[in-house]
């Protein structure tokens, strides 16, 4: 525990000295707009609770719009994060969209689908990137493989169409197709959401399925291997529901593989998570089950658990300090770090 306490005291001096005026930097010229946001988040992950390793997230989103009457917009967005080179690729999305406000939002580029962008996530107020790639495994190597993301996903790796409506009452619909890409044929995705957000209880239902013809080499999972099958057929659903200061969210989802050749990345993932806030103080607990390989009898699933405690201490309007306390199906695990946001 020595060490433990000395890492938390080492953060707790980085905070002091860190400036607290950092916002979005934003250009706004008549019907013309600029904006970049993100995040820096930099701790030390104890697994085992022995050996302190650094960590390390980020991420920066530039977007440009152009208003060419008030109903059309037309915009660029870019975007790069520390998961995005951990993969060696040079962006995270960049796409262009049309928005009507009458008819909804068409996307073009190399962005997620449009079941990724209507899901919803779990409640967490560490700094691990619980619902994106948790940065966790990437320090704790699972002994199989591991679907990380409780919400569908078709990656970002081609050319993608997004059509999302504006709601219409309390729900949204969006379709989407990807291809020109060597990773697979095509790709088509489809969601819906329905949102309750006023009132003492907000709500928020998603549900989202995907087809992919001939995956060849393809993976959007950061823990598990490379698929190659004759298609790729996903479901995922989730709930949030919000009540005063408390968050509860659920998410699963399926991953089906047809004729998978090579070693397994489909099943499943479930996920469950809850929040509470006072003034400047959070805490969450977060749950996320795994199970690889168990549509296929030919070979063993594996299985993995992973529950995580978080606390965040806000600091300022841009800067957290956070830490978080959690256990893998063998590794038990600290960590602690600061956040900054602009």
């Amino acid at each position: 525990m020595p060490k433990i306490t000395s890492i938390i005291a080492t953060v707790v001096c980085l905070m002091s000295v860190i400036p607290c005026g950092a916002h979005a930097w934003q250009y706004d010229s008549g019907r013309f707009g600029l904006k970049i946001t993100g995040y820096g988040t930099g701790g030390v992950l104890e697994p085992d609770f022995e050996k302190p390793t650094f960590i390390g997230d980020w991420r920066v989103r530039a977007e440009m719009d152009y208003m060419a009457t008030d109903n059309n917009t037309f915009g660029l967005v870019y975007a790069i994060d520390a998961a995005a080179v951990d993969e060696d690729k040079f962006l995270r999305e960049g796409f262009t969209y049309w928005q009507n406000r009458k008819i909804g939002r068409v996307e073009l580029g190399l962005t997620d689908s449009i079941a990724r962008k209507l899901g919803v996530g779990l409640p967490d107020v560490g700094g691990l990137r619980v619902n994106d790639k948790p940065l966790f495994y990437k320090k704790i190597t699972p002994n199989g493989p591991v679907i990380s993301d409780t919400t569908l996903t078709t990656g970002r790796g081609g050319l993608r169409l997004n059509y999302a409506t504006m709601p219409i009452g309390a729900a949204q619909y969006g379709i989407s197709v990807a291809g020109l890409t060597d990773k697979y044929d095509y790709a088509v995705d489809a969601a819906v959401k329905f949102r309750q957000p006023s009132g003492k209880v907000k709500t928020a239902y998603t549900i989202g399925a995907s087809f992919m013809s001939r995956p060849d080499g393809y993976r959007t999972d950061a823990y598990t291997p490379r698929v190659y099958a004759d298609w790729r057929a996903q479901m995922s659903a989730g709930v949030n529901v919000q009540y005063n200061s408390w968050m509860f969210g659920t998410t699963a989802r399926l991953v089906y593989d047809e004729n998978p050749i090579g070693p397994i990345s489909d099943g499943l993932a479930v996920g469950t998570g809850l929040s509470y806030d006072i003034l400047n103080y959070s805490l969450s607990l977060t749950y996320i089950f795994s199970d690889t390989g168990v549509w296929n009898r030919d070979v063993d699933d594996y299985m993995d658990h992973t529950a995580i405690a978080s606390f965040r201490y806000k600091y300022s309007e841009n800067v957290d300090m956070w830490a978080s306390l959690g256990m893998t199906t063998e590794t038990p695990f600290v960590a602690v770090g600061l956040r900054l946001t602009f």
